[in-house]
């Protein structure tokens, strides 16, 4: 089960940061509704290579700073 919670909202600014640290994934790659953050995680931790923890922390170190750049 994922540890976090996406909103539509959050994801087209968290998916913005992501991009810029992560160029080569694709549109496909970051592809995400509501309620399917653990899709998400999984299909990251595979193109990004990481383990689980490295990708919820990516991903809520992005949501905590959601107006900023930081990521």
């Amino acid at each position: 089960m994922a540890e976090i919670t996406i909103s539509k909202e959050d994801w087209d600014r968290l998916k913005l940061k992501v991009r810029r640290k992560y160029r080569d994934l694709s549109d496909e790659d970051l592809a995400y509704l509501p309620g399917e953050e653990e899709k998400l995680i999984q299909h990251l931790m595979v193109r990004l290579k990481r383990k689980r923890e490295y990708v919820v922390f990516t991903l809520k170190k992005g949501l905590a700073n959601i107006d900023t750049n930081i990521l």
